[in-house]
């Protein structure tokens, strides 16, 4: 680990003048200080944002949710409200690392976390996301838990967050304040595909920081829920994830939110399989249809064709290249 300074922001604009003159946000720690003991990251000074009030959970006025950056990632798996309204997001959390470390990260560090690619954490070995210019070691490595969609020549990391796939599912928004005021950003937009750029993972201004993700009001009744494939059943990322949310009326699927992880180089929305789903009638055939068209654009790598085929529904049984 390379020497750095701390400094413990007591409040929002200390943290907004120490980010705009180059400190490193870092509140649960739980990403990066793995990556700064694997000299993956080198940042000159860390800001302590813990002390800053983005702890809240609230119902906005129209029926969705707000969850604050700083929101413990147990703390909103648990949470009434989250489980009432959103249990995909309930799911998504408690499906994430081990007990311990959700106990510690926190909601906009877990949107923020880098890819878990062996070569991106493997300082020696080319890699355009740690090193731009440096090649992608994966593209003709071991390329197993890479992605298989939205990947360019110049990066097939998958983004390892589950509460993101969530997020995408639902169409949330996220919060930001920097030094020129508050915005928002569709979570959709917020973490980037990498195309040629692929160390700039997400639409942060310097010195930005995250103060909530909001969840939009859906119709209800609302039956959402979370399913994760991986090659083990504890603290395992995901092969592929799936986070589905639909509006079911009069025996009949009037909206379909419907994103999936471990598959894409960001959490992937599939409106092709929601365009499938939305005026039908529920059943095992329409969930095969459905399904059918969730790999729609993927381009598989040499060792994770078997991925098209979990998209693509329980045939994949058989594959385990």
């Amino acid at each position: 680990m390379h020497p750095f300074s701390y400094t413990r922001a007591a409040n929002t604009r200390q943290a907004l003048d120490a980010g705009r003159a180059g400190g490193r946000y870092i509140a649960g720690g739980t990403t990066l200080v793995d990556l700064m003991r694997e000299t993956v990251e080198r940042p000159r000074t860390i800001v302590d944002i813990s002390a800053l009030p983005l702890r809240e959970i609230m119902v906005t006025r129209r029926g969705g949710l707000r969850i604050g950056a700083l929101v413990r990632m147990s703390e909103a798996a648990a949470h009434r409200g989250v489980r009432a309204l959103y249990p995909v997001i309930s799911q998504a959390l408690e499906l994430s690392a081990s007990a311990q470390l959700r106990n510690m990260a926190t909601i906009g560090g877990n949107i923020m976390q880098r890819t878990r690619c062996t070569y991106f954490r493997d300082v020696t070995a080319a890699c355009n996301k740690r090193e731009p210019g440096s090649g992608c070691a994966a593209l003709h490595g071991v390329n197993r838990t890479h992605a298989i969609l939205g990947t360019s020549d110049d990066c097939v990391a998958t983004h390892p967050s589950d509460a993101a796939v969530a997020f995408t599912a639902l169409e949330a928004t996220v919060h930001l304040l920097g030094p020129d005021g508050e915005r928002t950003v569709p979570f959709a937009d917020f973490l980037l595909r990498p195309g040629s750029t692929p160390n700039r993972e997400q639409a942060l201004r310097k010195g930005e920081l995250i103060t909530s993700v909001e969840i939009p009001a859906l119709p209800r009744p609302l039956q959402s829920g979370y399913l994760k494939v991986r090659d083990r059943q504890s603290y395992e990322f995901a092969l592929t994830s799936a986070a589905v949310a639909l509006h079911i009326r009069g025996g009949v699927i009037h909206e379909a939110k419907v994103a999936a992880g471990g598959v894409g180089t960001v959490p992937w929305k599939l409106p092709a399989v929601e365009r499938e789903l939305i005026g039908q009638r529920p059943s095992n055939v329409l969930w095969t249809k459905a399904a059918e068209r969730a790999a729609d654009g993927a381009r598989p790598l040499r060792h994770n064709r078997f991925k098209v085929e979990l998209l693509n529904g329980p045939s994949s049984a058989n594959c385990a290249s």
